[in-house]
């Protein structure tokens, strides 16, 4: 134990390291955008669900959603970027403000901002909407302009370092922003920047660069290493081997296959449904050395059995097809084949890690990061240190951005010289605390330190707060970048009710604070035998709650002082009506903020229990202590401050860090 807390100390003094480290981030900036809708039929015109829009969230994407990452984490994040003069445009700029990234994107009038928008219902995304195009290439000024941009970022960096080099991150996704004059004139500049990161769909453009560190996928991986050729390498034993037919006129890996290499006799099998192929004895007939097929050979590929499953998932992007087998052993794409002898206990890790020198030459790179999604990630340095971390398997919604988390911590833990086993550690710890919940992933670095037992998730301030300490403590929060989430109420008799309104309203942000009414305004609001308990017991039973980070006592009998100094960014107020009906909503709206109503759970109130707690006490009749209030007399009395409302929906995922939410009433 005393070993694992050293450890953990460890970890936290190079989080501690990385606070202000100045980080350029530059490339393909998209705005990501979440709509939660319900469903509970099909239309009449086709099999389809109709959906009725609840929620939308907007957040930073891409290279911006690596900032964010970057200025959560603690780092000054400086992003450059190509943005549209549009709407998508106006509301990434609003995400990269609220989590403190220094903004120099350059507007591009006439080019659109990417988006990506998603639609779920149940927390299941049920399509996907991308816009921006590759071909929208930056004109010459648009280039001259980014140019710009980057020279007066850098200096500006090294200017509030104190003459410090800044950190560089390259973020390439392939939708335009790193046109070739661009790319050379990073190559060119290279010495300006201490540490370099690297991520990129196609890492062979980037030949020059010398990056401290690149983090490509496993099907970026095999591209880069399809493009440079592999096929006179020799075959035997358990060797893994790459072809790029000589015919392929295509860049990009099309078939990669870990399993028995062919060989001998093997059982005819038949061709996938949808375009995978397995191996037979006439694999070896077209020329091909021993351990390869070709991957124009219809009805042919290596070392897969009949019996084992299909290819399933989704195509990634610039690479025609990509597929994974079910049990994880092949890849299918367009223009390479790679077999291994070793069986098929063989899987991407053990065949990443056997590529990572080819990898190490191919990019020039100290640091080369294999990323495999739900398996975690093979991390090698030049001098041949490996590193294998893992990771928790989480729905894919749940994992949007957590690429860029990683990168984001792996880049400040390097820059800020940690030895290369933690950097990855700590990489995939960022990487994975990410995940919980539906949304583009932001990791902060209160929670970064968090799971690693160095700081509780609040930041150090006590649960129950006095009203003049307020101020102080959502500034902190904000400068963090989290949400904050706003309500209020009596909270007389704590019962399952008023916990499940207070975990929903806690879904709605990442931070929530509990305004209770003094005595004196209880009793003005309820009557003179109002409280029942205390507000001393009042604020400390709600101050144990889980879902609670802090609470507050408040005399008034309206809470529109605390909501002027909290400036909440979601009001929450229990009631099954319109949140333009709620008192506060102008004044929230005013302010900036969002409001929402959590409706009513039947017999699930304050003023139920203590009506029921008298009955059973003036009641003579044996039998009436088995006495319950039917749900309507129940919800009758029920008062909108005591009642612990429920949600007609459950809200589905919580507005991440640097993200804007805009709510239609439930």
């Amino acid at each position: 134990m005393a070993g694992a807390a050293a450890e953990q100390r460890r970890l936290a003094t190079v989080v501690e390291s990385w606070l202000g480290r100045p980080v350029l981030i530059v490339g393909d900036a998209m705005l990501d955008e979440w709509r939660f809708a319900d469903s509970d039929r099909l239309c009449r015109e086709a099999p389809a669900p109709v959906l009725t829009l609840r929620r939308r969230i907007s957040a930073a994407g891409g290279a911006a959603n690596t900032a964010v990452n970057v200025a959560t984490l603690g780092g000054r994040a400086v992003l450059v970027a190509p943005v549209g003069a549009d709407v998508a445009g106006d509301e990434l700029h609003d995400c990269l403000d609220r989590a403190g990234v220094w903004d120099r994107t350059v507007s591009q009038p006439g080019r659109p901002t990417p988006v990506k928008r998603r639609m779920l219902a149940g927390n299941q995304i049920l399509l996907r909407e991308d816009s921006g195009d590759p071909d929208d290439a930056l004109d010459p000024d648009g280039v001259s302009r980014l140019l710009t941009a980057l020279d007066c970022a850098t200096e500006e960096l090294r200017a509030a370092a104190g003459g410090e080099a800044p950190t560089l991150v390259v973020c390439d996704y392939g939708l335009g922003a790193l046109p070739a004059p661009v790319r050379a004139w990073l190559v060119a500049q290279r010495e300006r920047y201490a540490t370099v990161a690297l991520d990129a769909h196609d890492l062979a453009d980037w030949r020059g660069l010398a990056p401290t560190v690149v983090t490509p996928s496993f099907a970026e991986a095999t591209r880069l290493l399809a493009r440079a050729g592999g096929a006179s390498r020799p075959t035997g034993g358990t060797d893994l081997h790459l072809e790029h037919p000589d015919g392929d006129p295509t860049d990009g890996p099309s078939e990669l296959t870990v399993g028995a290499a062919p060989g001998g006799t093997h059982t005819d099998s038949t061709a996938h449904t949808d375009g995978a192929t397995h191996t037979d004895s006439a694999a070896q007939t077209d020329g091909t050395a021993p351990g390869f097929v070709r991957a124009d050979a219809p009805g042919r590929a290596a070392g897969i059995s009949a019996d084992r499953p299909g290819p399933v998932g989704e195509p990634t992007a610039s690479e025609g097809r990509v597929a994974f087998t079910g049990d994880g052993l092949s890849v299918t794409g367009t223009g390479v084949t790679v077999n291994t002898e070793a069986g098929a206990g063989v899987d991407r890790a053990v065949l990443a890690e056997s590529r990572l020198a080819e990898l190490h030459a191919h990019t020039g790179a100290d640091v080369v990061a294999v990323t495999l999604d739900t398996e975690g990630a093979v991390v090698g340095g030049a001098d041949g240190e490996r590193r294998r971390s893992h990771s928790t398997p989480v729905p894919a919604s749940h994992a949007v951005g957590a690429g860029d988390a990683y990168l984001a911590a792996m880049t400040l833990a390097l820059a800020a010289d940690a030895p290369l086993p933690t950097a990855a550690q700590l990489a995939q710890l960022a990487a994975t605390i990410t995940v919980s919940d539906t949304g583009t992933c932001v990791c902060l670095r209160d929670d970064l330190l968090a799971a690693l037992d160095m700081r509780p998730v609040t930041g150090g301030h006590p649960a129950l707060v006095g009203t003049d300490e307020l101020d102080a403590i959502v500034a902190a929060h904000r400068e963090a970048g989290r949400s904050v989430v706003f309500t209020n109420g009596c909270f007389d008799v704590l019962h399952r009710g008023h916990v499940r309104y207070l975990e929903q309203a806690r879904a709605l942000g990442d931070l929530l604070i509990v305004a209770v009414n003094s005595d004196g305004s209880v009793r003005r609001l309820k009557g003179p035998d109002r409280p029942v308990n205390p507000v001393e017991d009042r604020g400390a039973l709600l101050a144990a709650l889980s879902c609670v980070d802090h609470v507050v006592i408040f005399e008034e009998d309206s809470p529109a002082a605390l909501i002027e100094a909290v400036r909440p960014d979601v009001y929450v107020k229990g009631g099954d009506y319109p949140p333009e009906l709620v008192p506060e909503a102008p004044l929230v709206r005013r302010l900036g903020g969002q409001v929402r109503t959590l409706g009513y759970v039947p017999d699930r109130s304050t003023s139920a229990i203590i009506e029921r707690i008298r009955s059973h006490s003036q009641d003579a009749s044996p039998h009436a202590t088995d006495r319950e209030p039917d749900a309507a007399s129940s919800q009758a009395q029920v008062s909108m401050s005591d009642a612990s409302p429920g949600p007609r929906t459950h809200p589905t995922g919580a507005p991440p860090t640097g993200s804007s939410t805009t709510t239609r009433p439930s």
